[in-house]
């Protein structure tokens, strides 16, 4: 209940009536994806309560800036997104404000401090959960909130921008599985991430299409550094019978398996064929140039920032999931296997 003489908030409307924030929300602005019945219950407790919103999303005084939060900063990948992201605010007249929180609950309140004094427009974030009270402390105040590439399935209502990361995963295997190779590894990306687990999904739908199990001891876990990859390729080349192809869930742990495979002494790809995921510049620019999956990130930024920016305007955007297609680039580290 609220405390007398504090106005009341859609959190507390929301859990009087036992729906969801974003139901109230959409019933507060007059949306009509929300059951009759939900929708006469919530209005009869706003009237009851004698709710007021606090800034309704479409009177709001603009200030120009866009929040765009990543958990790190340390990737080429990071940079894509950026830039898509900066090309839209830029057009629109807006400024980005970055801000990388590390993992950390303590940088994650310190930014939704900040975020409180700058009251931006609207809140990009890019591979993470959405925390818990953020959706509900972006509603009170009318900030919306969109998800570029998230780690999880996000919140009921809440837009997102991704790839199509199975399809990708898909077409890395069976373009190898193509060039005759039957000892396919696959150095994946954290589980705990959505795209990590689609990647590793398309790898094994695209071996079990070809008739071809997929042996564990061929799926190791990297965090899509050059490290990472470095390490489970060296593990993978290490086995008695190991892979002639590595499929690498991200360019950076492409890099690392070439390394892996050059202390071998072995070479790419007379030896062991590599393909990549991302399609980032150094790809084009590694020796020998990466086979890779091409992911649009400057187009998911992009995507992202234009749905955010519809949205602060209070406009309605279609749908809650936007996909951008991934696509296979053939270059020089894939050839058929040895015989």
């Amino acid at each position: 209940m609220s405390t007398p003489g504090r106005p009341v908030t859609i959190t507390e409307i929301a859990r009087e009536a036992g729906v969801s924030v974003p139901t109230v929300s959409r019933v507060v602005n007059g949306r009509g994806d929300v059951a009759a019945a939900t929708r006469e219950r919530v209005e009869a407790l706003l009237r009851a309560r004698g709710y007021r919103p606090q800034r309704a999303a479409a009177a709001r005084a603009r200030t120009g800036l866009l929040d765009l939060v990543f958990d790190d900063l340390d990737s080429p990948w990071a940079v894509e997104i950026l830039r898509g992201v900066e090309e839209v605010a830029r057009a629109a007249g807006a400024g980005v404000v970055v801000s990388a929180v590390h993992g950390s609950a303590t940088a994650a309140r310190q930014w939704l401090h900040d975020l409180g004094s700058r009251g931006s427009d609207g809140v990009l974030l890019v591979t993470s959960h959405v925390q818990r009270d953020l959706e509900p402390w972006l509603q009170e105040r009318s900030v919306p909130l969109v998800v570029v590439d998230p780690a999880g399935v996000p919140p009921a209502g809440v837009p997102s921008v991704g790839a199509t990361n199975w399809a990708g995963g898909l077409a890395a295997t069976t373009h190898l599985v193509g060039l005759g190779h039957r000892r396919t590894a696959l150095v994946g990306g954290p589980p705990d991430l959505l795209c990590s687990r689609a990647r590793l999904d398309g790898h094994r739908a695209a071996l079990e299409s070809a008739g071809l199990a997929m042996d564990p001891a061929l799926v190791r876990q990297g965090d899509f550094h050059q490290e990472s990859g470095y390490r489970e390729a060296r593990a993978l080349l290490e086995l008695d019978d190991p892979p002639t192809a590595i499929f690498a869930a991200s360019d950076q742990m492409a890099l690392g398996v070439y390394e892996a495979v050059r202390r071998r002494g072995l070479r790419v790809p007379e030896d062991v064929s590599v393909v990549g995921f991302d399609d980032l510049q150094l790809a084009e620019w590694a020796s020998p140039p990466l086979t890779t999956v091409r992911q649009p990130l400057a187009e998911m930024g992009a995507a992202a920032a234009r749905t955010v920016l519809s949205l602060a305007d209070g406009q309605e955007v279609s749908g809650t999931r936007v996909e951008l297609a991934t696509s296979l680039v053939v270059r020089h580290s894939t050839a058929p296997p040895r015989r």
